[in-house]
């Protein structure tokens, strides 16, 4: 049984696939995705990864022990679901450019929780009940998205790819949606999205839009974007196969106002 937090549901789901157990999932904040998705996020290595492990057995969840989390966790949660939207592009791009597997169900799926959430943005920052229940709902349906893609690609591209650098960079590291979702600004601006909207949808959730929101320095901002290519060299994204150049990061970083 995996009662908390994200390391403590990514610990119980390895645990389980490893001796062959059913897994519970029991979330007590609305921070990510993971409370129902098949993959375990382990880190303490050289650089963190994903690995596959089996999606819960049951799922409980209680909107009274969620919404009685601390608001910073919803507004995180909002961030790693706004990542979709430049996650489903990757993947679409790693499809036509590379022949990988795309699966256009899975795909719909995590968008639309994705602009699901996008609807409760605001009702999520002001900590409104209704906006955390869609809030929930749409984490579980992104997990469910992963399951039956069989791998994270509907959920995770290159704005993950940015966050895991970041919380390894960073001595001082942010929770990890609030990076996917600055992460999801500046890849939403390689991809030609709306970027400031998604900018502006972040900040009505009440979750950080800049360096200094996420705690972090701009320097590591720099440092994370040109580093995220070689988390997951193998995950082709929009970043390519060699990643930006040190001046192509931090132009990339201020014209998305997430620096300076």
């Amino acid at each position: 049984m995996g009662l908390g937090g994200g390391r403590s549901i990514d610990l119980a789901k390895y645990a389980a696939a490893e001796l062959g157990k059913d897994f519970v999932s029991v979330p007590t904040s609305p921070s990510h995705d993971g409370i129902t998705s098949p993959f375990a996020t382990l880190r303490g290595f050289e650089r963190p990864y994903s690995k596959l492990a089996k999606p819960p057995k049951l799922l409980l969840l209680d909107i009274d022990v969620l919404a009685s989390a601390p608001r910073r966790l919803a507004a995180a949660g909002f961030g790693d679901l706004i990542g979709k939207f430049t996650a489903v592009l990757d993947w679409r791009l790693a499809h036509r450019l590379r022949g990988e597997y795309y699966g256009a169900y899975a795909a719909s799926l995590a968008l639309m929780s994705a602009k699901h959430v996008s609807a409760y943005a605001k009702q999520i920052g002001a900590g409104n009940r209704e906006g955390l229940r869609a809030l929930v709902e749409a984490l579980v349906s992104s997990g469910v998205a992963m399951c039956i893609a069989g791998s994270s690609r509907p959920a995770s591209g290159s704005e993950h790819l940015f966050a895991h650098a970041l919380e390894m960079i960073s001595q001082s590291p942010p929770l990890h949606g609030e990076a996917v979702g600055v992460g999801t600004i500046m890849m939403s601006y390689l991809h030609g999205l709306r970027w400031s909207r998604v900018r502006r949808l972040l900040k009505e959730a009440g979750a950080p839009t800049t360096a200094k929101e996420l705690g972090v320095k701009e320097e590591e901002v720099i440092e994370a974007l040109v580093k995220a290519v070689s988390i997951r060299p193998e995950r082709y994204t929009i970043l390519g196969e060699e990643g930006l150049t040190r001046e192509a990061a931090e132009e990339l970083a201020i014209r998305t106002k997430v620096i300076g």
